[in-house]
């Protein structure tokens, strides 16, 4: 090739956006921050104390450094924020979604003002398993096991028709015979918390295990403020009381377990994360390259500690298997879902 050939070629490259020249990934997040988008307000246990813990850490395994920084965006049980990262969010990997796992049901189960497809996200990980809950706020209520709440009305609180502490109430009621009333539309699962703690609602059907015991519900289960009802995962706890009952053990036929076990499935995710669909995979493999040595971090692990959280890591290929899974059920059980749930 000889010199003005060598030019000529140069300068296609330069109007082509020949690889070349791309920024790498450590040039790209130099001096740039990724933006972690919280989908509850600020008072949200466990789903909000996880990313702010990374948002310390992480920084030293990402090339460049970025800044982590964090932001609520509550609305309609994760929903909103979810749109926010498919739709309108920057899709070059400086938004990062930590959005509580109900949201995941919600195009399943056709809810209102979705736009987003969660076999499209970029899965990045979760930093624990962990098992959902009903429990009841002992001083308001007479009710203590899951069977008193088949014989008394239990007015419970949800954010949204769509996340779990919506979800969960109604297909118990309809499955199990139990009488919980749902009453929806606070901002976030803290505050929830709050309402049971004024006596505005007896409880809540959708708590994490790990988030009751963690930050300022703590104590509750030990100083019995709250009284545990029903597991509500694939399979038991084991460090969940042995008497609480696993839901799909309430169930009266197969069919009825199935469609239980379709509607706790996205527990399997525990606190799961992701960015936009359409962020470049090396920048996607990054995030989740620093967030895996993250999770290996002693540090990391003894902050989590300080707050009675656990350290049980999902890598973010394998919830996007179990998402993938979730999206291929069987067409007559995602419909009677579909008729169990109706958005209200």
């Amino acid at each position: 090739m000889n010199l003005r050939t060598s030019s000529i070629m140069a300068g296609i490259c330069l109007l082509t956006g020949s690889p070349v020249l791309a920024q790498s990934v450590e040039q790209f997040y130099r001096g740039n921050a990724i933006n972690i988008y919280i989908g509850t307000g600020e008072s949200a246990g466990a789903v909000g104390a996880y990313p702010r813990a990374l948002a310390q850490f992480m920084p030293k395994y990402m090339p460049g450094r970025p800044n982590f920084v964090i932001r609520n965006m509550p609305g309609a049980g994760g929903v909103k924020a979810a749109n926010f990262v498919y739709h309108l969010a920057p899709q070059d990997g400086t938004v990062w979604g930590f959005i509580t796992r109900g949201f995941l049901l919600a195009p399943l189960l056709k809810y209102h003002g979705v736009e987003f497809d969660p076999t499209k996200f970029k899965w990045i990980g979760s930093p624990a398993k962990t098992v959902s809950i009903g429990a009841v706020w002992s001083a308001n209520t007479n009710v203590r096991t899951i069977q008193d709440a088949m014989q008394s009305e239990v007015v419970v609180g949800a954010t949204s028709s769509g996340q779990d502490t919506g979800v969960f109430p109604k297909a118990l009621n309809q499955l199990t015979g139990t009488r919980f009333k749902v009453v929806t539309g606070y901002k976030s699962v803290g505050d929830v918390d709050l309402a049971m703690e004024k006596g505005e609602v007896q409880g809540k059907v959708g708590f994490t295990w790990a988030s009751l015991n963690s930050g300022r519900s703590t104590n509750w289960v030990r100083d019995k403020t709250v009284s545990i009802l029903v597991q509500l995962g694939v399979e038991k706890d084991p460090t969940i009381p042995a008497d609480v009952p696993l839901a799909l053990d309430l169930t009266k036929t197969p069919e009825d377990r199935q469609l239980l076990e379709l509607l706790c499935a996205p527990s399997a995710t525990g606190y799961p994360s992701f960015l936009g669909p359409g962020v470049p995979a090396e920048r996607v493999e990054a995030l989740r390259a620093a967030f895996r040595k993250t999770m290996a971090d002693p540090e990391f692990a003894e902050a989590l500690k300080r707050q009675n959280l656990d350290l049980d890591p999902i890598r973010g290929e394998d919830i996007a298997a179990i998402v993938a899974r979730l999206y291929a059920q069987p067409a007559s059980v995602v419909e009677r879902a579909r008729e169990m749930l109706p958005p209200s």
